[in-house]
């Protein structure tokens, strides 16, 4: 195994035991425990779920692996803040829909290259990515898994 392919294992392993780590929590949380707030006046586990499932659906855009899964999530858990659209999924759906996401993006990242990881990001345009080709799509893998951390630490506080 190359530094590279050793390099990209590492950060996907880190993602794939991120999701795990969420979907383990997110399983042991009731429905009715998501609709509590995380917080006394801050967001509810019912909108961290469905932010998750919006922004990760982004990242299917974003890694130029396809459309979005769930486009109809944007507007309640992107757009807008917990409690302002009255009508949101039910726990139970969005759980289906984690889990649904959650597969096909497994299923897209085991069939992505190890070049694939290195080029540019869907929201970057050539002529910055020459000049800083960092801005890749293993970085989006990096920083949506750190969102995905600080998103678990806050589901936790439910428990």
């Amino acid at each position: 195994m190359t530094t590279t392919e050793l390099s990209v294992k590492m950060i996907l392993d880190r993602w794939n035991a991120s999701i795990k780590s969420c979907d383990t929590l997110i399983n042991n949380l009731t429905d009715e425990t998501l609709l509590k707030e995380i917080a006394p006046g801050k967001n509810r586990g019912i909108y961290l779920l469905g932010h998750l499932i919006a922004v990760h659906d982004d990242m299917l855009i974003l890694l130029d692996m396809g459309n979005k899964l769930y486009p109809e999530l944007q507007e309640p858990f992107i757009k807008s803040a917990d409690k302002v659209v009255s009508q949101i999924p039910s726990a139970a759906e969005l759980r289906k829909m984690w889990t649904n996401q959650c597969d096909v993006m497994k299923q897209k990242f085991e069939s992505a290259k190890t070049e694939n990881w290195f080029e540019k990001h869907t929201a970057v345009s050539a002529e910055d990515f020459a000049k800083e080709p960092h801005r890749n799509k293993l970085n989006i893998i990096i920083t949506r898994t750190s969102h995905l951390q600080y998103h678990i630490g806050q589901l936790a506080l439910l428990k």
